[in-house]
């Protein structure tokens, strides 16, 4: 039996030389909100991957709930991405932006000037934000978005496509996971709207849906991607009876836009559970493209999953912190680096882009 992780596959218009994805993961490195050549260098370290997806990059500045992540709604900002995707091109990887508003997710200490926490209801967050400049504070009560406020978010999804086109890019991911904005509107925990973009599963998925569609109208629909993560209840979520149902319209409308892909986290993997496989299921029948799996695989798992049909790419995340030469080592069952929490998100080149190969650690 051939080994289908390590073999080429077609994404839209692109041919990746294997079937591993680097997972988007915030590191805050960008200080001012811009990309630099401490995260090119980061990146084009890790271009081996089939395909990156980048850390969650805002498409305005209501958008940078974090300290120090990156945007790409400015031209300094689309100046420095294309440092980075350069870096990636130059050692043959294939690179898409992951966008990111965090929505009710932030602090304003963490958003630059005029800019504000806003979400679809306001409903704050329970939860701590780290600010840098006066440490832990909770989650700040967001303003509700009104339905102007909608309107223009879209259009700076749809110009955060048309940004990430010229910075370079091979195409986006809209983050619609882990709490983030785009959930938000999703989940009737966060959305207690009473206009066209809340209610119904139809009116919760308007938001995202708009998006998605004129971003293919914008750069094409095999330069999109989707992120979901049912089930999961990071950043203050909730497990809601209709999450199959939701789900599986979604699947079905972006199929019919024809996106290049949408990325799932198996929030249940990989204890055994079986919760959030049959929205899986689900989603890999109704959608016919590109399906890509996430949540703490090994290479083992991740063959299966890939044998069976179940998937088309798989996600690492974490690995891929300490091993920027992960896709060597899978291959060769070569021992993986651990990272250093303590680093993750302090800031500068220590724990970010001096991690070594395996080639390297042995000289």
């Amino acid at each position: 039996m051939s080994n289908l992780l390590f073999s080429p596959a077609q994404l839209g218009s692109l041919t990746l030389t294997n079937r591993i994805a680097m997972a988007p993961m915030t590191r805050s490195r960008a200080y001012n909100n811009l990309p630099n050549d401490l995260i090119a260098t980061y990146y084009g370290q890790r271009a081996t991957a089939g395909l990156i997806i980048t850390e969650g990059v805002a498409p305005s500045p209501n958008g940078l709930g974090y300290a120090r992540i990156p945007g790409i709604f400015s031209a300094e900002q689309i100046a420095g991405w294309k440092t980075v995707t350069q870096a990636i091109h130059e050692k043959g990887g294939h690179v898409f932006v992951q966008v990111m508003h965090t929505g009710r997710i932030g602090h304003p200490l963490n958003l630059p000037a005029g800019a504000e926490v806003v979400a679809p209801s306001a409903i704050t967050a329970q939860g701590p934000m780290w600010t840098d400049q006066e440490g832990l504070k909770e989650n700040a009560a967001p303003r509700e978005m009104n339905t102007a406020d909608v309107k223009q978010a879209i259009q700076e999804f749809v110009q955060a496509a048309k940004n990430a086109v010229e910075a370079g890019f091979d195409g986006i991911e809209l983050h619609s996971a882990n709490g983030y904005l785009l959930e938000q509107f999703l989940s009737p925990h966060t959305n207690h709207r009473t206009d066209e973009y809340g209610g119904s599963i139809e009116n919760r998925s308007r938001f995202l849906l708009e998006i998605a569609e004129q971003a293919v109208q914008a750069i094409g629909k095999e330069r999109i991607g989707v992120r979901f993560s049912p089930y999961n209840v990071f950043n203050d979520m909730a497990i809601y009876p209709e999450i199959p149902e939701t789900y599986a319209y979604l699947a079905e409308k972006l199929n019919d836009l024809g996106i290049a892909y949408i990325h799932l986290v198996d929030t249940a993997a990989p204890n055994g559970a079986e919760t959030t496989r049959p929205v899986i299921k689900t989603v890999r029948e109704k959608f016919s493209q590109t399906l890509i799996l996430n949540n703490k695989y090994t290479a083992e798992r991740a063959e299966e999953d890939l044998q069976s049909g179940l998937a088309d790419l798989i996600a690492f995340g974490a690995p891929f912190v300490a091993n920027p030469d992960l896709v060597e080592r899978l291959s060769t069952g070569a021992e993986l680096a651990q990272f250093d929490p303590a680093t993750l998100y302090a800031g500068g080149e220590k724990g970010f882009a001096d991690y070594p190969t395996l080639v390297e650690a042995t000289v």
